[in-house]
Parts: structure tokens; sequence; C-alpha cells
């Protein structure tokens, strides 16, 4: 308006307010279309009366008609009155059936649009723009000086407002009927009030007529004036008169700001516009003032010397004024039917506790600002247990509570509440902090407020999902206050006072499920019985969390599944079963962090070990968990619980086998004999599995068998047979010449890895039962093949070369091996046996012809292949005479054929 930066705010306020009467004209001229359509179907009917308006919805009215009185607050019925008939209207005929329906109204032309909307809309921004210009060129060109330029803009601005007022008076005393046009006075006065504010803002900032402080009123006035004249020229006012209102604080400042004279500024205009917004029903001029409001919390909050007082005060006024005019069903707030959370309702509330939120946190928990903050926390219980439309804020009061608390725990302060070992020698106990005196009875009143209102709230109301709102406030609030204290003032150590507390709260939490089953035909109490119950178990797992140490804390953790899971057959509430899973998925992410339970002390006694408790007693709780979980079903958390049972169970095995292989240094390298006990308890888990399987038809068994059947064949092929292998690449003492560790890492998996493929023999693929079998000849060929080393090497195999009589007793042992696999072929009937006496020859005669023939010399050549030749014959005979043996043909049938 009067210099480059002025011009750019000037334009942008003009459009913004021209915008926003666009969009209100346009929604006015539709509604007197379709108003206009209406009233011609209606003709010759009977007056029907509309449903009463929803909470803040937008009126039928258009932005620009005339309102003499507004509505009465109480009732919103009122507001839009029946549609009737113009009474000069003729009398209406009788209907009929041979009477055409009425012909609805046209839509307007190209013609009529240009004629009756644009060319006022345009002509609107041009008369704001033409005051902002026209004193741009008075001063360009000299013309006059800058009080009367300042003059002419307030004068402009006063007659823009004048016929603004003059046209809606002159539309409202008319008998001509409504046409659908652009809404000529409220375009007037949006412009009248655009000139006064630039007016006003120019006599402040570029000529220093006025003073911040009345410079300030001025433009509150004008803000102030535009939110009333609103009221008769609709919602384009109402949105410039709520931006200006907001922004004239931005626009005016000094040098020392004064944030009460700011906030007492706020208060009313927050006043004015929520009260506008209450009569007229404006939801969006609702939602826009919280915004602006929220907003100018942040004010202030950066510095080091922040007022709290003043800061207080703006959250505890909006809080308030929100509560009466915003909140349905609440004081003056708009009507709506029970059962029902209204999102502005909750919302207002909640956006003023997270501004109080953010005072306490900027402010280092000042006591005025923790005062402020209980204040309002409470004033919100208050409010939605007055109105339920506000409930959705107890969310928001329950997430604030946390926040504060949670800053409170962490926040690097030299206060505290006890010291970690006691007081020391010679010192009395230390003095209690006053902030923590203040936290700690706040935290009280926040738990006993919250959970004890929302034990009450329970069957209050007729919507399922208040009274689930309530408990689930109730329930997270005081253990999330209890575990924030903890962190706090224990620093996570072990308390025993906090122990009792938190078996206090479960003990409370019990006995207000108990107090809800009696009450479970009510809308939402089953849920909030599922809810408190749920909350009895996790105040008891803080409880043990709080008084345990490290490997007592897992079993405890693993015995709450378990409880969990009894319980859910007593009460058969879903939740319950998902949250015996989940402390089984905490059990689980427990030894992640610490594979050994308890550190370094694990102690060096093989088995009768912590390993034996802390992974024993978890998998016998999550195998008896998921005994009484599949009583009712198979779902997601039984196979949480059932994968944890099989999970702790090889962990046990495992953990165990490497305590006692390597003396209590669990992290030494892995050994033959780690090696050979792994593969044998994996295996024999694996034959476990599989028959489980069968009974239990559980996906988890199933897999669980597979898995554990892959990880032996693993360490079969990687442990066993290349990295400690004893002839290879491993100088281990083997031990005795029969009792050694050959017989526990090749004989004895041979032997289980065969009755597992017997175990899965038709139940699973036959490859997968083969490929199983097969292993077992591999490991039972090189038992045979080590063994016979160590008779010729003794206990170390690695070392010295293989003789002439070594290499004969090798193919002497294959062969004889060979002739036992038939042996037991042709005694029980298996194929399978014999197959794999026939891999095992075909290898000896490979060996002999390959191997046999280049090494060996002599008498050792030739008693190799005689007795190759031997045995090969005799096994000839055997399938010639034993197994596959034909009958001989009868003479007389020899005769006849």
């Amino acid at each position: 308006m009067f210099d480059a930066p002025f011009d750019v705010f000037a334009v942008m306020l003009a459009v913004a307010a021209f915008l926003i009467a666009m969009k209100a004209s346009n929604q006015a001229t539709e509604l007197r279309r379709r108003l206009s359509t209406l009233e011609a179907a209606l003709q010759g009917q009977r007056p029907a009366q509309p449903p009463p308006l929803m909470p803040f919805q937008e009126e039928a009215s258009a932005p620009g008609e005339a309102t003499p009185e507004p509505p009465p607050i109480t009732s919103e019925a009122e507001l839009a009155p029946p549609l009737v008939a113009d009474p000069v209207a003729p009398p209406p005929l009788e209907p009929s059936a041979e009477a055409p329906p009425p012909i609805p109204a046209s839509a307007p032309g190209f013609e009529e649009r240009l004629g009756t909307r644009w060319v006022v809309w345009i002509g609107g921004l041009a008369l704001a723009l033409g005051g902002f210009f026209m004193v741009r060129y008075s001063i360009e060109a000299g013309l006059v000086g800058p009080g009367v330029r300042v003059a002419l803009g307030g004068l402009f601005a006063l007659a823009l407002l004048g016929a603004g007022e003059w046209t809606r008076r002159k539309e409202s005393i008319s008998n001509i009927q409504a046409l659908p046009i652009a809404n000529i006075p409220a375009i007037l006065t949006a412009a009248g009030t655009a000139v006064a504010f630039a007016t006003i803002y120019a006599a402040y900032a570029l000529y220093d007529f006025l003073v911040p402080a009345t410079a300030f009123v001025l433009l509150g006035l004008v803000a102030l004036g535009t939110l009333a004249a609103a009221l008769l020229h609709g919602a384009a006012l109402a949105g410039l008169g709520v931006v200006g209102a907001f922004i004239t604080p931005a626009l005016v400042s000094s040098g020392k700001p004064d944030f009460w004279a700011l906030y007492v500024y706020l208060a009313i205009v927050t006043a004015a516009s929520f009260g506008l917004a209450r009569i007229r029903l404006w939801r969006w001029l609702a939602v826009t003032t919280i915004v602006f409001a929220v907003l100018w919390t942040f004010p202030g909050l950066d510095t080091g010397d922040l007022q709290v007082a003043p800061h207080a005060f703006h959250v505890i006024a909006g809080f308030v004024l929100a509560a009466l005019l915003v909140v349905c069903g609440f004081m003056f707030g708009p009507t709506i039917e029970d059962g029902q959370i209204e999102p502005v309702s909750s919302s207002a509330l909640a956006a003023y506790l997270f501004g109080a939120m953010l005072i306490v946190l900027s402010s280092a928990h000042a006591d005025l600002a923790l005062i402020a903050f209980t204040l309002l926390v409470g004033a919100t219980l208050f409010v939605a247990w007055r109105a339920p439309a506000a409930t959705g804020a107890l969310g928001a009061a329950s997430a604030t509570v946390f926040i504060v608390f949670a800053e409170w725990a962490v926040r690097a302060n030299p206060d505290m509440l006890v010291l970690p070992g006691g007081p020391l020698p010679g010192i009395g106990p230390t003095s209690t902090d006053s902030a923590v005196t203040l936290h700690l009875v706040m935290a009280a009143i926040f738990a006993a407020g919250l959970g004890i209102a929302g034990f009450l709230a329970q069957g209050r109301s007729g919507s399922a999902i208040i009274a689930v709102v309530w408990s689930s406030t109730a329930v997270a609030t005081p253990i999330a206050l209890l575990v924030a204290l903890y962190a706090r003032i224990a620093h996570l150590d072990r308390s025993i006072p906090f122990a009792i507390l938190a078996v206090l709260l479960a003990a409370a939490f019990g006995a207000a499920t108990e107090a809800l089953t009696r009450r479970e035909t009510r809308p939402g109490v089953a849920i909030s019985t599922a809810l408190f119950a749920t909350g009895t178990l996790g105040a008891l797992a803080l409880a043990l969390t709080f008084a345990l140490e490290k490997g007592w804390l897992t079993i405890a953790l693993a015995l709450m599944s378990l409880g969990t899971a009894w319980i859910s057959m007593q009460r058969p509430i879903p939740f319950l079963r998902w949250l015996a899973a989940i402390f089984a998925a905490i059990v689980t992410a427990r030894i992640a962090y610490d594979p050994r339970i308890v550190g370094s002390a694990i102690g060096t006694t093989p088995i009768f070990n912590w390993l034996l408790w802390g992974y024993g007693l978890p998998a016998l709780s999550f195998w008896a968990a998921s005994r009484f979980l599949r009583r009712r079903g198979d779902d997601a958390p039984l196979r949480m619980v059932e994968a944890a049972a099989i999970l702790f169970t090889a962990l046990l095995a495992f953990m165990e086998i490497r305590h006692l292989a390597t003396g209590g240094r669990m992290t030494s390298p892995p050994s033959l004999l780690e090696f050979a006990l792994q593969v044998c308890i994996t295996l024999a888990m694996a034959i476990g599995l599989e028959r489980l399987r069968l009974r239990s038809r559980s996906v988890v068994h199933n897999v669980g068998a597979v898995v554990l059947t892959v990880i032996a064949g693993l360490i079969s092929v990687f442990g066993l047979l290349i990295l400690e292998n004893p002839w290879l690449l491993s100088s281990v003492d083997v031990g005795g010449l029969v009792f050694n560790l050959l017989l526990l890492g090749y004989a004895l998996p041979a032997v289980l890895m065969l009755l597992l493929s017997y175990a899965v023999a038709g139940h699973r693929p036959v490859a997968y039962a083969n490929t199983i079998a097969g292993g077992a000849l591999v490991f039972a060929l090189a038992y045979v093949t080590l063994e016979i080393r160590r008779f010729y090497h003794g206990p170390v195999l690695l070392y010295g070369g293989t003789t002439g009589a070594e290499q004969y007793t090798y193919s002497i042992g294959w062969l004889a091996f060979g002739v036992a696999l038939l042996g037991v072929g042709i005694l029980v009937n298996s194929e399978r046996a014999r197959l794999a006496s026939a891999i095992v020859i075909a290898l000896t005669i490979l060996k002999a012809f390959v191997v046999d023939m280049s090494t060996l010399t002599g008498v050792y050549r030739a008693l190799s292949f005689m007795c190759l030749g031997i045995v090969l014959v005799a096994i000839g005979w055997l399938y010639q005479r034993i197994l596959f043996r034909r009958q001989a043909t009868p003479p007389a049938a020899q005769t006849s054929a």
C-alpha cells in the first residue's frame, strides 16, 4: 500500500479475504438454488419440519442474508425453521395422478454467472486494491502528506463498510425474491475491513502515528468488529476476522514483549471466535481458532527466562472457553446424541493439554507449570465425565501425562530421591528434592484420578467405545507412571518398594476385573474387563521386574505367560491369549539381549547351573501354556507360544552342551564333543517333534521339526565332517579304542538319523526321508573308517601315514559293513537296507580298483581282490537263491505246454 513490502501484505490480505468470500458466496448460491427447487417441489404439500442441525454443521442460510437476531443457544432445532410455501403463491392444486411433476429450476448459465457473480467478486477485489493503490499514488506523486493519506484510507474503509451495511439493509427490507447472485453486502464489508486493517497498520508501521499499544488496540477492535459483522454477513467476514485478529500481535511488535497483554487480548479474541462458531455452528471457525491459539503458545518457550504465569493463563483460558462453548453437550456447547465422541470437542481439549505440556517441558518442570498442567488434566476428566462427546480427550491426557513424566525420568538432573547404594557411612539420609516430591504427588493424583474414574465410568454410557476409552486410560496411565518413576528414582535397579507398589496396583486391577465381570452385559464392559485383566498381569510383571534380578526376572516373566494362559481358561477373554504370547516375546527378547541369563555368574557345575533354570523353566512354562491355549483353538497367540517353547528347549540343550564342552567358558571355540552332542540332541528333538505333530497337527511343530532337522544336517556336514573331522583338520584326542568320541560323534548320529528317517516315512515326501537315510549311511561308513584309523594310529588320528595293512583293513571293513547291511535287509525284508548295502559294496569295488590296485602290493593286493570276489559271488548267490528264487516248472506242465 505504501511501500513494496506493505504492498505484498495488502494484496495477500485482500486476495485471501475475497477468496473466502467467493467460496462462501458459491455455497450460498448453491443453497439458494436447492431451496428454490425444494419449495417448487413442495407446492401443495404439507410443510415438513427438517431435522435439527448436527453440532458444528454448516447452516443453510446464505452468508449475506440478514439475521435480525441470533438463534438461542439452548435450542438448535430453532436454527432451521420448517420450509413453507411462498405466502403470495396461488393456492396449491389437489394432487392427482394426471398432474405432471414440478420442473426443477435450471442451473444458471455462463452469462448469468458472469453478470451476477464474477463481476461482483472482481469488483470487490478491485475496491480493496483501489484503496491501497490510491494512497500509494498519493505517496509517489507527493499530493498529500502522510496524515492525510492515513485519513483518506480510513474514510475509504468507512465508506465501504457503510455501503455494505446499506446494501444489506436494503436487501433485508425488500420484497423481491432472493436471486442466486454473489453476496454484495458481504463483499463490500470485507473490502472495508481489509482497507481498515491496512490503514491502521500503515499508520503504525510506516508513519509512527500510533504507538504500539494504540495500534494493537485498534487492530484488535477491527478484528473483533469483523467477527461481529460475520453474524450478519456470513462466513467470509468470519474468516477474515479470525485471521486478522490472530495475526495482529505479529504485525505490532515492541522491544519488550508483554505476554500478559498478548494473552488477555487472545483470550478476548478466542471467546469472540468460539461464540460466533457456537451461534452459527461453524466447525471450521472453531478449528481455525484452536490452531491459532495453540500456535501462540510457542512464543517465549525457547527463551531462558520463560514467563510461566502468562503462558499458563493462556492455555487455561483457552481450555475453559473451549469447554464452555465448543464441547458438545457441556454447558453452552451444541447438543449431540448420547454415546458419540465428537472430534472437535475432543480435539479442542487435547490441543490445550498439548500446550500445557509444552510449557512444563520448556520450563524444566516449574512448579507453576506443573500445577497448571494438573488442573487441566483434572478438568479434562470432569468435562469428559459430564460430556461423552469429549471422551477422546482422555487419550491425549494420558499421553501428555506420560510424556511429562518420561521426560522428567530421562532428564540429566542430579536430584535423586535415594542413592543407588544407600547412604554413605557417617552421612544421614539425603534430603528429598521438592521437584521429586511434587512429581510423586502429581503421579499419585493422576494414577488415582484416571484409574478410579475409568473404573466408575463403566456402564454409564450406552456406547461401547466410550467405555473402552475410559478403561484404556485407567489401565495405561498408572502403569506408565509407575515405570517412569521407577526409571527416575530407582535407576532401573532392583527396588522392593516399587515392587510392592506394582503388587498393590495389580491387586487394584484384579479387584476391578472381578467387579466388572458382574456387569459384562453392558456395552463395552466385556472389553474393559479384558483390559483391566491385562493391567493386572502387566502390573504383576512389573513387580517381578522391580524385585528380581537377571535370571529370576526371565523365569518370572515366563511364568507370567503360563499364568495368563491359565487365566484365559477360567476367563475366556480373547486378549489374554495375546498377552500370553506377548510375555513369551518379551522373554525371548530378554534372551537375545543376554543369552547367558545372568552374565558371567553361570557357574561351572555341568547341567545344574543357571542355564538349567533360565532356559528350562521358561521352556516348561511355554509348553504348559501352549497346552492350555490349545484347548480353545489354534490361532496366532498359540503358535507364538509353541514357537517359544521349541526355541527355549533347543536353546537349553545347546547352551548346556556348550557349557559342558567348554567347562563354563561360554566364549571358547567349538569342539568335536560339542558338535557331536549338538547333533545327537537336535536329532532327538526332531524325532520327538515328528511324533508330536502327528497328534497336534500344529504347523509350528511341523515347521519346528524341519528346522531342527536342517540344523542337525548343517552341524553334521560342516562341524563333524569338515571343521572337527579328527582325520582331516582336527588334532583332537578321540579317547579309547571303542568308547570314544567317534562313537558319540558318528555312530550315534547315524542311528538317530536312521530312526528319524523311519519317523518321517509315509508322512513326508519320499525324497525327504531318503535324504535323511542317506545321511545315516554316510555317518555309519565314516564311523567304520575312523574307527579303523583309531586302531592303527591311536587317539590322535591326524598324524601318520597309511600303511598297506591299514588300506587293506579299510576295504575289508567296508565290505563287512556292506554284507551286514545286506543281512539286515534280508532278515527284515528292507529294500532300503539292501540298497544301502549295494552302495557300500559299490564304493568298496571302486576303492579296490582305484586305490588298492595302485597303493597295495604283494599279498595285500591279492587278498583284497580275493575277498572282494568271494563276497560278490556270495552276494549273487544270496540274491538268486533267497531273494529272487524262481520255482522250477513241473514236468507235467512242460509236457502239456
